[in-house]
């Protein structure tokens, strides 16, 4: 019985310590690690549920273990937890909404509403078809952000920059079916902004794991410029590409604000637990005065929004 005890405790705790070891590393990791990596924060309550375990059936070295991968998941996940402290801004302000439309299918009236509420001066758009494109054209979309970059396409390669202010194209970042749009923001104060909306691969089969990862390489760095990502990343903050593009110069909008548990996706048509993988990323020389995950009906994904402020 003590033996298949302590079997029982192992399966529980070595999984959970594998976990940990390849999160921390710079392993970039084989499919279904990528999809799998996602839901490392709820991999970390299980760790102290098996810390527990371990430690009311009195197995030491199973505890050891889990006191060490405890450590190591907390010290990776916890920091979304808390706001940044960071002081207010004086420069000008940018907000910025995202959203993905679900190939076209979310709620024309429903993003109107947001578009009023949050008083959006960019809004980057993803899974934008030409139905939609026209329906939020028809709807005023135009009136209130006359400046827009769209590459309206079918199915879910679409994506589009809506702008209160001048815009001007850049090239898109094309991988696969997903493309990305990318133009610059002339803010009234002379600042030059350069904004894509993010949608690379979604990393659902192993054959696009490949097309995933280059095109969150092709987001330019952040670099000295004033830039800002912001869109359905595909990816989690638990993601090696993700990872890299922080330490090129961004941070995220929801980490700094502590708002970096609020999922913005559910797998599998909600059969799976939420994760979050929309993000608003702003280059190091912005500030970050507010950020929230709304609501938007006909759509798998929640919008984000995020109040920037300028260099």
């Amino acid at each position: 019985m003590r033996t298949l005890v302590s079997v029982l405790v192992w399966l529980v705790v070595a999984p959970l310590a594998v976990w940990a070891a390849l999160r921390v590393s710079p392993y970039d990791g084989l499919w279904p690690w990528v999809p799998i990596v996602a839901f490392t924060p709820y991999a970390a309550a299980a760790s102290v549920l098996a810390l527990a375990l371990a430690g009311a059936l009195r197995r030491w070295v199973a505890g050891a273990v889990a006191l060490v991968t405890v450590a190591a998941l907390a010290l990776v996940v916890l920091p979304r937890w808390f706001a940044d402290g960071e002081p207010v801004a004086g420069g000008r302000t940018l907000r910025v909404l995202a959203a993905n439309l679900m190939v076209g299918s979310a709620d024309t009236a429903g993003l109107m509403d947001l578009v009023a509420r949050l008083r959006p001066d960019v809004l980057t758009l993803q899974e934008l078809t030409p139905k939609a494109a026209a329906a939020l054209d028809r709807a005023g979309l135009r009136k209130v952000l006359p400046q827009a970059v769209v590459r309206a396409l079918p199915g879910v390669g679409g994506s589009g920059v809506y702008s209160r202010y001048p815009l001007t194209a850049g090239p898109a970042i094309q991988f696969g079916a997903f493309g990305q749009a990318r133009a610059v923001v002339a803010e009234p104060g002379g600042t030059k902004i350069e904004v894509v909306s993010v949608h690379p691969c979604a990393p659902k089969y192993e054959r696009r794991t490949p097309c995933w990862q280059q095109g969150l390489v092709a987001l330019p760095r952040g670099g000295g410029a004033a830039r800002v990502l912001a869109g359905d990343f595909n990816a989690t903050l638990d993601h090696v590409p993700m990872r890299d593009l922080l330490a090129a110069g961004y941070r995220d909008a929801a980490d700094v604000t502590g708002r970096g548990f609020t999922a913005t996706y559910w797998p599998s048509g909600g059969r799976a637990p939420g994760v979050v993988i929309d993000h608003v990323l702003a280059s190091a020389g912005m500030g970050v005065r507010a950020f929230s995950v709304e609501s938007l009906a006909k759509t798998d994904h929640r919008p984000v929004f995020a109040e920037l402020t300028l260099p």
